[in-house]
């Protein structure tokens, strides 16, 4: 086991500290580039086309999810324990200027989630009367490699469906149980139940659930960080001055005592920034491959706002939340980061709320690690689909896994588990990066496409005006 152990860190090590970074830092950079730097002239028209949605409440087509549902479904599993605990852990090893880092790799990051749900939407299928898509399916019909798209497939399985089901299952069980005093085994029923009658509405069900709960859980946490911020007020400049200092000087925060070598800012504020938002993951392009979208890039702007939502809202709100109420602090152990970086969120939030706010920040973790669990189940069953051409014996069972998974991710420790969710997980990503390289052509024709259309669109319009 301890060799097992051994072998898995090795190969996150190479993964998570050299490969991907760069990898995924460096495709991001690459289609904003060619993609003429659509986080500035995309976002905000999307944001307003989302609202739009919102409140008309589009519906969807049988087989089919709204652009909005494919939003609240990707943003479901996007925003996780890792936009929580995993920032929190970036701050507490990297000090406040690994804040400034995730930014730095959300705002690439947009440009990467737009190719993968541009090319998703592209090179989707049908399947028993309902749209299937991913990279799987961009790799398959796009580059024409059907072992890349095998081994992104089996890999997206065991890392979201199975392992990654598991650890969020953990959490659960275990902020409950220690927030309320409920034993966790009736938190294990309870959630096992719950996400049972999710999964068994089938695509329909879970965009619904998406649909109602994310916009709520999302809300309800960002304006829980707003009030804590306004209680704190005169700490809130300070605390972003200490973000951009910390972003280039870290040891100009903490003196000797911080200890924290700008590498490590970058690094950690890199890294946490892009497992937050998924971008370049090949996760969220599953959801945003179902979208009955008038056109693909117009999902693709959609996409963007997933990691707006994710990176720039919720986690900047963690952020602030330690540093404006004065839970950060600058000595912490490594020994426990992940635990003691929790304790120190929570801290925050009961500088403000009291004992409330331990309850507060488990009611919210509870219900990211659900919507999670719910997402990425969705995520891998679109590769089972792949792999297995959607028999419905098949998804039934492999149902069952995922329930079974989530029960027995409550009764273990995490540690060793998360670890292998990292490297399935990073293993996954480097088949979609090198496709979303590979296409990038196809991602700037669509973009170019969706342009002379509008603009077409336009011309038409003012000639029927003047007529």
């Amino acid at each position: 086991m301890e060799l097992i152990n051994m072998i898995i860190e090795f190969v996150n090590m190479i993964l998570w500290d050299y490969v991907l970074i760069i990898a995924l830092l460096g495709i991001g950079i690459f289609m904003t580039i060619k993609l003429k730097f659509p986080q500035f002239t995309r976002l905000f028209p999307a944001l307003k086309k989302m609202l739009s949605g919102l409140t008309n409440k589009e519906k969807g087509e049988e087989g089919k999810m709204t652009p909005v549902q494919a939003l609240a479904t990707a943003v479901a599993a996007q925003v996780g324990t890792g936009n929580i605990v995993g920032v929190a852990t970036a701050i507490a090893a990297g000090g406040p200027g690994a804040a400034f880092w995730m930014l730095i790799s959300a705002f690439f990051g947009m440009a990467t989630i737009f190719s993968e749900a541009v090319l998703a939407q592209k090179y989707r299928e049908t399947k028993d009367g309902e749209l299937v898509g991913g990279p799987a399916y961009y790799i398959k019909n796009g580059l024409k490699s059907k072992w890349l798209s095998m081994v992104f497939a089996v890999a997206c399985i065991i890392a979201l469906g199975i392992v990654g089901i598991m650890v969020q299952s953990n959490s659960v069980a275990g902020s409950v149980s220690n927030a309320f005093g409920i034993p966790s085994i009736s938190v294990t029923i309870g959630l096992a139940i719950i996400v049972t009658l999710i999964l068994m509405g089938g695509m329909g069900r879970i965009a619904s659930f998406a649909e109602t709960v994310v916009p709520v859980m999302a809300l309800a946490y960002i304006v829980g960080s707003i009030i804590i911020i306004l209680m704190n007020l005169g700490n809130f400049i300070p605390a972003l001055k200490s973000i951009f200092i910390g972003a280039f000087s870290p040891k100009a925060i903490g003196g000797g005592t911080l200890g924290i070598a700008l590498q490590q800012t970058i690094r950690y504020g890199l890294a946490r920034g892009l497992f937050s938002n998924e971008a370049g993951m090949g996760s969220t392009p599953h959801s945003h491959a179902v979208a009955d979208a008038k056109h693909p890039a117009e999902q693709g702007f959609t996409a963007m706002i997933g990691v707006f939502i994710s990176t720039f809202l919720i986690c900047l709100s963690t952020v602030m939340v330690n540093l404006a109420s004065g839970a950060y602090n600058p000595n912490i152990s490594a020994v426990e980061m992940t635990k003691t970086a929790t304790i120190m969120t929570q801290n925050g939030f009961a500088s403000g709320f009291g004992t409330f706010g331990g309850m507060f920040l488990s009611i919210c973790l509870s219900f990211f690690s659900l919507t999670t669990i719910v997402g990425w189940y969705f995520f891998a069953e679109s590769n089972v689909k792949a792999i297995l051409n959607s028999k419905k014996i098949t998804l039934t069972t492999f149902k069952v896994i995922a329930i079974a998974a989530l029960v027995v991710g409550t009764l273990i420790d995490a540690t060793f588990v998360w670890k292998l969710a990292d490297m399935f997980m990073g293993i996954m990503a480097v088949p979609n990066i090198i496709a979303l390289f590979l296409l990038s052509k196809e991602v700037c024709k669509i973009l170019e496409d969706y342009d002379t259309v509008t603009k077409r669109e336009k011309i038409i319009k003012a000639n029927k005006i003047a007529s």
